[in-house]
């Protein structure tokens, strides 16, 4: 495939100062980088994905996670400390039950508009 029939390449080879200059200012620092490639890595494994997924919907104790997901009490409490410890749910407990939820706006706006973009 040649550079003039692939659409993913410019037929000449050309640069925009001003654009150039634009992108490299909005780009983030490292640590930031870092940060949010490691968020959506933990988001993107399928198990967690529909944990969230699950979650978007409202607050579910463990085992009623379980349940939907169609994995054991045990997988998904895991899944969930490791959800926890990157700031992706919140948890809260109410006698010897714990219960679950999306942690803030941010991860709510994440799965809904992940789960739409893909349906579109």
């Amino acid at each position: 495939m040649t550079a003039a029939s692939d659409p993913a390449v410019c037929e000449v080879a050309c640069t925009h100062p001003e654009a150039v200059a634009t992108a490299r200012a909005a780009l983030p620092d490292a640590v930031t980088v870092d940060a949010a490639t490691t968020l959506l890595k933990v988001v993107a494994d399928p198990t967690r994905f529909r944990i969230l997924s699950a979650l978007h919907t409202g607050e579910l104790c463990v085992c009623d996670l379980a349940v939907v997901v169609g994995i054991s009490e045990s997988a998904t409490s895991h899944q969930l400390r490791l959800l926890r410890e990157h700031r992706v749910v919140a948890s809260r407990r109410v006698g010897r039950t714990v219960y679950y939820s999306l942690l803030d706006a941010h991860v709510t706006t994440l799965i809904g508009n992940a789960t739409e973009h893909v349906r579109e």
